[in-house]
């Protein structure tokens, strides 16, 4: 292992792969926690062609490179690559996170649900336990953060869609893990919830999912998995509609980078700085 203090030693090798990918923050948070840590990394972002996917792990597994994440379109291609998956990463069906010390043994975890929970706990000081929770989306980014809200013990979770489905099919996956049921955006009429958690990218086209105007419980939160240099419109709308705090994702993406961190160096980050620094930086976009 490198010595952590020697910096004349050649850098371990990360990067991020994804596409498109030039808009990623990953590199500037991983710096950053190499220097809060003393970690002599060098950490990229690397663009892959749809279909070279494979290719590439495989060239900067063979240039020395220690770890990879991986991001849009290819979690679940990386899910498939890894000879080693966690149980939140079987459970997900994608990976975000590969180790590749050993060369012979790909490992692949998933980062995203536990750096929701984190930044949910942690960071906002929102206790899950006992919680109903609605999960909005039933694609990867719901699926990806269902098993660790799940170990949390919250009351309920309803996953809501359009296609209602998909939410049911996606809640029967997780049914042996707690009490979590799927349905249209329609049946959630009546029912109100402690946490709302939007993982679909509607936010992206200024849209809100068509939500009961009561469904927020008193004192309730909710939190965008997106996030920008203003409160996103689904943002806009539960401050609209009687949340007692709103929030986006920015702490879920120091979060789940963090958790990377440490299954590649086995050093823990502390995160709420760079979570300061990085919304200061957005904040002058």
């Amino acid at each position: 292992m490198t010595d952590i203090f020697d910096f004349d030693a050649k850098p371990d090798e990360y990067a991020v792969m994804g596409n498109p990918i030039s808009h990623s923050k990953s590199p500037a948070i991983h710096t950053m926690f190499a220097r809060q840590t003393g970690q002599n990394i060098n950490y990229t972002a690397i663009h892959v062609d749809v279909g070279g996917f494979t290719q590439a792990v495989g060239n900067f597994t063979a240039s020395g490179g220690k770890g990879l994440n991986i991001t849009v379109p290819f979690k679940q291609e990386a899910w498939a690559l890894a000879d080693q998956r966690s149980d939140r990463a079987e459970r997900a069906g994608a990976v975000n996170t590969l180790k590749l010390d050993d060369a012979s043994q790909i490992y692949g975890d998933n980062t995203d649900g536990v750096g929701l929970v984190r930044d949910l706990t942690m960071n906002k000081n929102i206790n899950l336990k006992g919680a109903r929770i609605l999960l909005m989306g039933a694609g990867g980014a719901a699926r990806g953060v269902l098993a660790p809200l799940l170990e949390q013990q919250p009351d309920k979770i309803v996953i809501a869609n359009r296609t209602a489905e998909k939410a049911k099919d996606l809640a029967q996956a997780f049914a042996d893990l707690a009490n979590i049921s799927g349905s249209g955006y329609e049946a959630l009429e009546g029912q109100q919830f402690d946490l709302i958690i939007n993982a679909t990218a509607a936010s992206l086209k200024g849209e809100v999912p068509p939500l009961p105007d009561n469904i927020i419980a008193e004192g309730g939160s909710c939190y965008d998995m997106m996030y920008g240099n203003k409160p996103t419109s689904f943002m806009d709308w539960c401050s609209d509609h009687g949340a007692s705090a709103v929030y986006d994702g920015l702490g879920m993406l120091v979060e789940q980078a963090a958790e990377s961190f440490y299954i590649w160096r086995n050093v823990r980050p502390e995160t709420k700085v760079i979570i300061e620094t990085l919304r200061q930086e957005l904040n002058k976009s």
